[in-house]
């Protein structure tokens, strides 16, 4: 199994209901698919660097995951059909990604427990 990361971006338009159904659905073909969900953060509303869509602003999310090769293409053939989805990027991490992220992850949950 090897670890992924994906990012994708959600029209503004939805409501907060609307976007956690999104992303449900997508952590929902992951887990169907076998892959281990590791870690799941919501960016927020963003501004993006250049209209996509007529459209400034977006819902970032991402999700960081172990799952086989194939389940990749199924993942990003939903992301394509998905409307709600204005952008999305999926890449495999290497052992250095991957160590930088669970010490980010470290970072982000120490943070946490001092507030």
């Amino acid at each position: 199994m090897n670890q992924y990361e994906t990012v994708f971006i959600l029209t503004p338009v939805l409501s907060d209901v609307q976007m956690k159904e999104a992303v449900e659905k997508f952590k929902a073909i992951l887990t169907q698919e076998g892959a281990e969900i590791i870690n799941e953060e919501n960016w927020g509303l963003k501004k993006l660097a250049y209209p996509i869509q007529k459209k400034s602003t977006g819902f970032y999310q991402l999700i960081e995951f172990k799952a086989e090769p194939s389940v990749i293409a199924k993942l990003e053939l939903n992301y394509r059909r998905d409307e709600r989805v204005i952008r999305f990027l999926t890449f495999k991490m290497d052992k250095y990604a991957a160590e930088y992220a669970a010490k980010r992850r470290n970072v982000k949950s120490t943070k946490k427990e001092e507030n």
